[in-house]
């Protein structure tokens, strides 16, 4: 994981949830499982789960991959919690060339691989925003 390898540092606590049920306790994608391996990612421990209210209170910062899920977080997001959302890709810069990431099922066969590479720039940029202002996540 990104975070394990540049910012062994920071003391993170990640975790990936979904705004519907669609794929409850199912594993990742398997072409998604397979590019991240290719990477040094091991995603078999993985489980689907949706968004529960305590996501918002048990994290400082709860980041959409697009603006669909960030409205979906923003209609259960209690009022004292609206800062904490923000869309990943933020912490992309404009060299991202975009603020959502797509979704790699109808990508093609290149959209994981794209998708990973996305991930990792905004994962990037976060961990650095993170380090210039480690106090609160969710104000950077």
């Amino acid at each position: 994981m990104l975070v394990e390898r540049e910012a062994p540092d920071l003391a993170l606590e990640l975790d990936s949830a979904g705004t519907h049920s669609y794929h409850l306790g199912h594993p990742p994608d398997q072409r998604s499982a397979e590019a991240a391996l290719k990477r040094g990612v091991d995603l078999s421990h993985l489980r689907a789960r949706k968004v529960v209210a305590g996501d918002f209170t048990r994290f400082d910062l709860v980041l959409a991959m697009d603006r669909a899920n960030l409205a979906d977080l923003q209609a259960m997001v209690p009022v004292e919690n609206q800062h904490s959302l923000r869309l990943f890709m933020s912490f992309a810069g404009e060299a991202a060339g975009t603020d959502e990431v797509p979704d790699p099922y109808y990508g093609g066969p290149n959209g994981f691989e794209q998708v990973l590479d996305l991930v990792e720039m905004a994962g990037r940029g976060l961990i650095e925003a993170l380090r210039r202002d480690p106090r609160s996540a969710s104000e950077l």
